[in-house]
């Protein structure tokens, strides 16, 4: 998988750090959290690392297809590439708001953040959430 690797295991720290973040920042939002609730969020992040594993199935697949074809494609893994940084962009952001959340100051980096998003959305063609991040 080359150098999808480095932004896939940044992915995962970012899975386990917004984790630890969301349980912590739980107490400042004045939410109840149970182990259920834990449950669904770690299910949840793995989960997503299967939308990487797609991704670089529709790679393959694509290669594949060129190269039936006869031609030389040297995409990559560019679909898992944009999949996995939008996935990690987003883990960034939770993990920027938990911690605002708990009244650390983030107002220099969260703009940032946001930007990458928007811009990762926008090669992606994905329809961009608002500020609640929803769509």
């Amino acid at each position: 998988m080359g150098w999808l690797v480095v932004p896939f295991v940044m992915l995962v720290v970012c899975n386990i750090l917004d984790y630890a973040t969301g349980i912590t920042a739980a107490p400042y939002r004045e939410e109840v959290r149970n182990s259920y609730d834990g449950l669904r969020g770690i299910v949840k992040k793995v989960m997503s690392w299967l939308l990487v594993v797609v991704g670089v199935m529709a790679d393959v697949l694509i290669v594949y297809l060129a190269q039936t074809m006869g031609m030389e494609f040297g995409l990559g893994f560019a679909v898992g590439s944009v999949v996995c940084v939008w996935l990690l962009v987003n883990e960034m952001v939770s993990i920027i708001e938990n911690l605002a959340d708990m009244g650390i100051k983030v107002q220099f980096i969260l703009p940032l953040i946001k930007w990458v998003r928007r811009k990762t959305e926008k090669v992606a063609n994905v329809e961009p959430k608002d500020e609640s991040g929803e769509k």
